[in-house]
């Protein structure tokens, strides 16, 4: 184990609501803000930087640095997609190192599910300026429907089957039902999800991840002030990312950026997949666990799918315990961005704080991993590992 990490998680709230018509943004920013601070036992004031993506009222940091009337000496407004809320504790870590900041806020929030948002099944049109805008706008593409072609290609090269990638869904409803505050509560069967309606085939409803409200924040700090808290220590041990783009047509679509944020990750950690206890893995479909577990190295390259079959992620019964708060399979994905609760979970966990039927005994390491964006299109990716301190 790290003997003084660069810096501590020393908070983490996720909003309890899934479904918020009655507040903006902003306010479900600051709840969550409030939150992860009261859970790190700080207050607004001893914030001095803050850590926000394109979620944020406005876009950018100082808006809402302005809102919750912080007085800061660092803002990063980095934007990676659902990805941004990962990247962002190592930047926060790499901002404490350097001695930027002392107490880093990073907050997400949104409202896609109280303003109707369908963001896996719409027509997608681009905008105008984005430079593959004229070739690709035109036929209407889905975020679904990219990933459905993700889940054929690996089928054909890996003979994975609709049954296997049903079972991912499985484990998340497995945890969710422990979860007060998860969307989708119900223990699901294989069968269930085979049953489903097909939304982009191969990929059925079940497969696809829930449309969520609210949101979640964390609190960095230097490694002295985390142990001031009386909280129990998380420590940030290693971290990385990537970018992954069209290559011109030439991107292998069954390699996402996993392979290379986790590979930085692991190595700066000196640890590798076989060392983590709990894992936190973005789940926008099933297809992209499966594939983000063999790119992070749990298992080769087109075993994904005997991988995760027959209970293989379920806490207590599988190889590896994943997204045991459900995950945005069943849980939540505020904003269409589940870096944020992926993280959260991990904090969790470590702590010994997840609910005592999916607890991991003895949890010591645990990642969280995740994209952002779209897989094709600047396709993004980081990975950040974390450890529990004595």
């Amino acid at each position: 184990m790290s003997a003084s990490p660069t810096a501590c998680i020393a908070g983490a709230f996720e909003h309890p609501t899934r479904y918020a018509p009655d507040k903006s943004v902003a306010q479900l920013h600051y709840e969550c803000a409030r939150g992860a601070l009261a859970d790190a036992g700080l207050g607004f004031g001893d914030v001095d930087g803050y850590f926000s993506a394109a979620d944020t009222p406005g876009g950018i940091p100082a808006l809402m640095v302005d809102y919750m009337n912080l007085k800061v000496r660092h803002v990063d407004g980095t934007e990676s997609g659902g990805c941004s809320y990962i990247r962002h504790v190592s930047r926060a870590a790499e901002a404490i190192a350097q001695g930027r900041c002392s107490v880093a806020l990073i907050t997400l929030a949104g409202k896609p599910r109280s303003s109707g948002q369908a963001t896996g099944t719409e027509l997608r049109v681009l905008p105008p300026d984005r430079p593959w805008s004229a070739w690709e706008s035109p036929f209407g593409w889905t975020v679904a429907g990219i990933y459905g072609c993700l889940a054929q290609r690996h089928m054909h090269e890996w003979g994975t089957t609709s049954e296997q990638l049903a079972w991912v869904k499985v484990a998340a409803s497995t945890h969710a039902q422990h979860n007060p505050n998860a969307m989708l509560r119900k223990v699901v069967s294989v069968d269930d999800v085979l049953n489903s309606p097909m939304v982009a085939d191969p990929l059925h409803r079940l497969d696809c991840c829930v449309i969520s409200d609210g949101g979640g924040a964390l609190v960095v700090t230097r490694p002295e002030i985390a142990r001031s808290l009386g909280r129990p220590l998380v420590g940030v041990r290693g971290f990385g990312e990537s970018v992954r783009t069209g290559e011109a047509g030439g991107l292998d679509i069954l390699r996402t950026g996993a392979a290379e944020s986790g590979r930085q990750a692991f190595e700066q950690a000196a640890l590798k997949p076989a060392d983590v206890k709990y894992a936190s893995i973005y789940d926008n479909f099933t297809i992209m666990v499966v594939m983000q577990l063999e790119d992070l190295g749990f298992c080769a390259p087109g075993e994904g799918g005997r991988f995760v079959a027959d209970g293989g992620l379920i806490s207590g019964v599988g190889k590896l315990p994943w997204n045991t708060d459900g995950g945005g399979l069943c849980n939540n994905h505020p904003q269409n961005r589940g870096g944020m609760t992926k993280v959260i979970e991990a904090v969790r966990q470590l702590r010994g704080e997840a609910h005592p039927a999916v607890q991991v005994p003895n949890c010591d390491i645990a990642i969280a991993s995740g994209p952002g964006l779209v897989f094709g299109i600047g396709h993004t990716h980081a990975t950040v590992v974390l450890e529990r301190l004595q």
